[in-house]
């Protein structure tokens, strides 16, 4: 809104016809201005005003406790500009110019350029002030969200600890080796280093389902045969949400190298992902299906991957998982309660 536009400064003249007069001069220079009848409805206009032009008579006769009271709670950022209209050859009342803070004074009678040049550097001076407070909410803005930041870094930091710790015992669990201990590790801190790289993209906030599908399954599509589909909406995890699916979509993809469709040539894995709304709030729906694999039969002991899929997106994200072996290609299904909040607003 350009300054024509606005009503920026507010005139208290009661008496005579100096209101009416100021208000011409003003508005011949295109600002516009509005008279007030009372101090009252000076005060009640004043914090969306940019200049005060006031008589000092309309001051002498007037409770102004009410005005006082307002410059007196204003900002850090603000003092109000006021113009002050006395008599010629008068001194101003002390108290009046006190009361006011920021005040110019013009003596009566004045040539019109004198009260627009004092009114046009009034409203430059409150342009200013009003550029101070937008730096300092924007400097506010910024201070609360890297504190969001920070309880969010130490957030993320002691759940990836625990869950490190978790990988670290279950890996030992299901492995026979030291050799394969150390590769089984490795590649799950991988997985969940990928996931976190995504997460730390966007200020540990989101991280997009199908980028974490394309980091684990895109070196399998040979290029010649189309082994990977993936088919779903562009979907946003929370990092509560992301780590856990990331770590079951690894599991699920060494699973497939291992012993399922990518461990043979021209096995193919589909995964198709849907959003359904429900009374209870959004729902991720995942289907994992593989073809083309050596014969499935189910395994007699429960493994990692197993384990990951049931105890944690069950208890850690209060999913259903359900997995079918059947013999022509393992299937999991996943239905996931989605956390709609980002704990830090976006950009």
């Amino acid at each position: 809104m350009t300054q024509a536009d606005e009503v920026s400064v507010l005139i208290l003249a009661p008496h005579g016809r100096d209101g009416v007069v100021a208000a011409a001069i003003l508005g011949e220079v295109g600002i516009k201005a509005t008279i007030c009848s009372s101090p009252e409805t000076l005060v009640a206009g004043l914090d969306a005003a940019a200049c005060g032009v006031i008589t000092e008579e309309a001051l002498l006769s007037a409770d102004r406790r009410e005005l006082a009271a307002w410059v007196e709670r204003q900002p850090p950022w603000s003092d109000f500009p006021f113009i002050l209209l006395t008599h010629r050859g008068g001194s101003p009342v002390e108290h009046l110019t006190e009361l006011l803070g920021n005040v110019t004074v013009l003596e009566r009678p004045f040539h019109p350029t004198v009260l627009v040049n004092a009114v046009r550097s009034a409203l430059r001076a409150r342009q200013r002030q009003r550029e101070v407070e937008a730096h300092l909410e924007e400097r506010q803005r910024t201070h609360e969200r890297q504190a969001l930041l920070i309880r969010e870094l130490h957030h993320r930091v002691k759940n990836t600890l625990a869950t490190v710790q978790g990988l670290l015992g279950a890996t030992a669990r299901s492995t026979r080796s030291v050799d394969e201990f150390y590769n089984s590790f490795s590649d799950r801190i991988v997985s969940l280093s990928n996931t976190h790289n995504l997460l730390t993209e966007d200020y540990w906030q989101t991280a997009p389902l199908i980028e974490m599908f394309r980091n684990e399954l895109s070196h399998y599509d040979d290029g010649a045969q189309r082994r990977i589909t993936l088919d779903g909406p562009p979907v946003e995890l929370s990092a509560d949400l992301a780590v856990p699916i990331g770590m079951a979509v690894h599991e699920l993809t060494t699973n497939a190298a291992k012993h399922g469709a990518l461990s043979v040539p021209g096995g193919q894995i589909s995964v198709v992902w849907a959003v359904r709304d429900r009374e209870a709030g959004r729902r991720l729906d995942i289907k994992w299906l593989e073809r083309g694999g050596p014969p499935v039969e189910k395994p007699s002991r429960k493994g990692f991957g197993s384990t990951l899929l049931h105890r944690v997106l069950t208890h850690q994200c209060h999913a259903t998982i359900s997995i079918a072996y059947d013999r022509e290609g393992l299937s999991c299904h996943m239905d996931i309660p989605l956390v709609e909040e980002r704990l830090v607003p976006e950009y």
